[in-house]
């Protein structure tokens, strides 16, 4: 089949791109022809060969029957949402140019299906307009809270948060729910009321696939009909991780984005509850100099280090080699691959019983479940780590998620994907009696 591939970014921000670049990898694989859509950028990949920066070091698309490597013309200007000016304010609620680039490379290619990814803010859903208008089925993949909360975190103020429920949008005006600005919270808040509850964009969605079961439920309570969310967890091949490589080492690991709603400063007080442990934090963001600060002011510098951004096999050397990785999430994370590549690697995980994350976990037999937010309790898992066979657990974490590979999920989402299709021609041709 033909698949039409949506996301705002071309290159690898973060675990959606992630996740479409290798989708669109093994669809490819399996005979399907790949057409990507997105915003144009210097960073953008050329399908041919995607860098990734995880450990997975890179991966080919290239193949005669995949034509997204001639796409790139029909790609519609970036916008960027950090230049506050009238002109991208208008592009929030209707891109014109995407709408004119989209329609051009539709009536070129003729998709038989599109997938959608993230698309809020530059692309915008008026695009899911242009899609039932030449009658294309649609899925779309639930990466983030975007539909049903404005900031896409549902957490705000420092705790999780579902004040939106019922449609209620303008709570994030109210608690400035967007980067802690009235302006950008109003622009946020407007958007989701035009988009949901007035044009109603996201009901021509036929199929959305929640990666979590947590994700699924959190949507329907904001009203996303069941029927139309489909759970499909991330995948990840856990074979071309090499656990054998995997050694328990002497220190705790955090890696990811450094940003409040992901707790570091949780683990940085539990280590200080636990005076012969070492921790290890790698990553970049908002909270780096406050976390640095924190451990200044606990006298904890000889014990935790600030490594800033790795990647590659630096970066999967420093996680085969820890004793455990912890994910002290406040917010509820849907299915984050860190998790993922930790099991993979055959590593034990501590981790917040919170969104997605318990899913996979089973405490006590495959990683270990805390209270979120509960330095404490973060704190007696740490030593539960240390009363554990590490080796043991690992082998479960990686046994656990063979089947997140895929394989498995290509399977389901072409199930997926032709049942749209074959429903929507037969609509079609009932239209047409």
């Amino acid at each position: 089949m033909k698949i039409l591939e949506i996301n705002k970014f071309h290159y690898l921000r973060g675990g959606s791109e992630r996740h479409m670049f290798e989708l669109s990898e093994a669809l490819a694989r399996r005979g399907h022809n790949i057409i990507s859509f997105s915003m144009k950028d210097e960073r953008n990949q050329p399908c041919e060969l995607q860098k990734l920066s995880h450990p997975v070091a890179e991966f080919s698309m290239k193949d005669e029957r995949n034509r997204a490597c001639d796409t790139a013309e029909y790609s519609t200007d970036n916008v960027d949402l950090h230049q506050f000016s009238l002109k991208n304010i208008l592009k929030i609620f209707y891109n014109r140019q995407a709408i004119r680039k989209l329609e051009q490379l539709i009536r070129r290619e003729r998709p038989d299906i599109a997938h959608l990814h993230n698309i809020q803010y530059q692309l915008t859903p008026a695009i899911i307009q242009l899609l039932k208008k030449y009658r294309i089925p649609i899925i779309q993949t639930l990466h983030a809270y975007n539909i049903i909360c404005p900031n896409a975190k549902l957490y705000t103020e420092g705790s999780p948060c579902e004040r939106c429920v019922g449609k209620k949008f303008y709570n994030c005006l109210f608690h400035k729910c967007a980067h802690d600005s009235y302006a950008k919270s109003l622009l946020a808040t407007l958007e989701a009321y035009l988009n949901v509850s007035l044009l109603k964009r996201y009901d021509d969605v036929d199929i959305f696939i929640a990666p979590s079961n947590f994700m699924k439920e959190v949507s329907v309570r904001f009203r996303i009909p069941a029927e139309k969310i489909q759970v499909l967890h991330n995948f990840i091949d856990a074979e071309k991780f090499n656990a054998a490589d995997s050694k328990i080492g002497d220190y705790f690991l955090y890696f990811g984005r450094l940003a409040k709603e992901k707790g570091v400063d949780l683990l940085i007080d539990a280590l200080a509850a636990n005076p012969n442990e070492k921790l290890k934090i790698v990553g970049n963001g908002p909270e780096e100099s406050n976390l640095k600060s924190k451990i200044q002011n606990l006298k904890l510098a000889d014990r935790a280090e600030l490594l800033g951004h790795k990647s590659g096999e630096e970066l999967i050397r420093l996680i085969a080699n820890a004793k455990a990785i912890i994910i002290p999430s406040r917010w509820p994370e849907n299915m984050p691959y860190s998790l993922l590549e930790a099991m993979a690697l055959g590593k034990t995980v501590v981790a917040a019983r919170i969104g997605g994350l318990p899913e996979l976990i089973e405490h006590g037999k495959n990683g270990f479940l805390f209270t979120p937010g509960d330095s404490e309790s973060l704190s007696q898992q740490l030593q539960a780590v240390n009363n554990s066979d590490l080796l043991l657990i690992g082998a479960a974490a990686r046994q656990s998620i063979l089947k997140l590979n895929a394989a498995n999920y290509c399977g389901y989402f072409e199930k997926i994907a032709d049942d749209l299709i074959n429903s929507n021609k037969s609509n079609f041709s009932k239209k047409i009696k």
